[in-house]
């Protein structure tokens, strides 16, 4: 996975006045910080970030930061948005090196047709969008494919069923449901129903039982 290029600028001054004025400037204040370096307070320009995170390996990208005349080869960390308005307000720089193991977590795609769940007209039930795996930093794919052209409806797929590139290792539970064939809505709906009538109707037949086992202790 090829790294992106980033300019920041270090130097920058902290405290929430001077973050809203790199805000009005279009830039995003950030810290680089990793691999036993100092932390150092930046900035980065707004729209360049979102170009860089905008490539094939989206949060997994490789950044090459170019700090003055220093170098970082970096990841985005806890990239913090702001609650109303979908713009970034701040970012971490985690320094790495081509040779570390590190966590990451990678989007899951569903491929193929479940044709069988589809004439049944049930419901693909994707129950887990993300998988956490282990690699260094250029082995980190920018996702991982299930195909549920088998799914049927009733059964499972789980991250057992992933295939991982050379390199990967999982970090979630292979055990994990991935995606569900489940039955249509409307036959899961009555089948609750149903369900609940069941009880409802226990209950009724029990309660003349319990009626009888008191009038019998009182005439006791």
């Amino acid at each position: 996975m090829p790294d992106v290029t980033l300019t920041a600028e270090a130097g920058r001054e902290t405290g929430s006045s001077s973050t809203r004025r790199l805000r009005s400037q279009g830039k995003i204040p950030g810290v680089v910080y990793g691999h036993g370096a100092d932390p150092i307070a930046v900035s980065v320009v707004a729209r360049e970030f979102q170009i860089a995170m905008s490539g094939e390996a989206g949060l997994n990208t490789l950044l090459t930061l170019e700090v003055g005349q220093q170098n970082f080869l970096t990841l985005a960390r806890d990239i913090q948005h702001h609650p109303f308005r979908n713009v970034v307000t701040h970012v971490d720089f985690l320094i790495v090196s081509r040779d570390d193991v590190i966590s990451a977590e990678i989007p899951i795609n569903l491929v193929g047709e479940p044709v069988e769940v589809q004439h049944g007209d049930g419901i693909v039930d994707q129950q887990l969008f993300t998988l956490a795996i282990k690699a260094k930093p250029a082995d980190i794919p920018p996702s991982v494919d299930i195909d549920i052209s088998g799914l049927t409806i009733g059964a499972s797929l789980h991250v057992s069923d992933i295939t991982v590139p050379r390199g990967v290792e999982l970090e979630t539970d292979p055990e994990a449901t991935v995606v569900a064939g489940q039955p249509p809505r409307v036959q899961a709906t009555a089948e609750e129903e149903a369900e609940a009538a069941g009880i409802t109707v226990e209950a009724a037949e029990a309660a003349p039982t319990d009626a009888a086992d008191d009038a019998e202790s009182s005439e006791g």
